[in-house]
């Protein structure tokens, strides 16, 4: 495995992969709804794909939604372009997800997340909710009458990660997809300012900028 492909996995690529098949239970034939598609939701909706899932990729980035399908996101919901972005994932869903994970972290996508939900439907939490964002206010009516699940998603210890390095090995799972941009260290700080772009952007101290490159200039895209 390239060195580039590995950085994808970690933080993002194992968080995923523990959050869809261990804490959320993903099903085959069932929909699975991915609220935020930065590295952890891009991996998320790749690993659910995978396991025969039919996913909806929620996000306000046109560019992170196309990245989306090539995962194998069957469906898309552009964010920006919703009032209720619950319902358009029900419909999207036709009566709603069966796993729903919020992959960004905020209180809105929270909320979105287990109102995306159909009757005893799985919420997993996976984005951070720091208290400075302020607290989710989560439609706990719905949670009982509906039966709905709510659980916890932090990260996979290096000791589990077999399952998943096998499925990467036969090529069942493309972490590489994931990477959209490898820069040298001198590009390091540019990249910083756009961080907001979609995919992983992945530093090679030993790459060098060809001569006559401007700072920030990518090189080896794979967007």
């Amino acid at each position: 495995m390239a060195c580039t492909t590995a950085a994808a996995l970690g933080c993002r690529f194992a968080t995923a992969f523990r959050a869809v098949l261990a804490q959320g239970r993903v099903r085959a034939g069932e929909w699975t709804a991915v609220h935020g598609c930065g590295g952890v939701g891009l991996s998320a909706v790749m690993i659910a794909a995978a396991a025969g899932a039919r996913v909806v990729a929620v996000d306000v980035s046109p560019q992170a939604l196309e990245l989306a399908r090539r995962c194998g996101a069957s469906a898309v919901v552009d964010a920006a372009a919703h009032d209720d972005v619950a319902e358009a994932v029900r419909e999207a869903t036709r009566g709603g997800a069966h796993l729903s994970l919020d992959a960004l972290g905020s209180p809105a996508t929270a909320r979105a997340s287990v109102e995306t939900l159909r009757r005893r439907g799985r919420h997993v939490q996976v984005g951070l909710l720091p208290p400075g964002a302020g607290r989710a206010d989560l439609p706990m009516e719905r949670v009982i009458g509906w039966e709905l699940e709510i659980v916890g998603s932090h990260g996979m210890a290096a000791h589990a990660y077999g399952p998943m390095m096998e499925l990467v090995r036969a090529g069942a799972l493309r972490p590489d997809l994931l990477v959209g941009r490898v820069l040298a260290l001198d590009d390091a700080p540019a990249a910083l300012a756009a961080m907001s772009g979609a995919g992983i952007t992945v530093i090679e101290p030993q790459r060098r900028r060809p001569p006559g490159d401007g700072a920030g200039r990518v090189d080896g895209a794979r967007a």
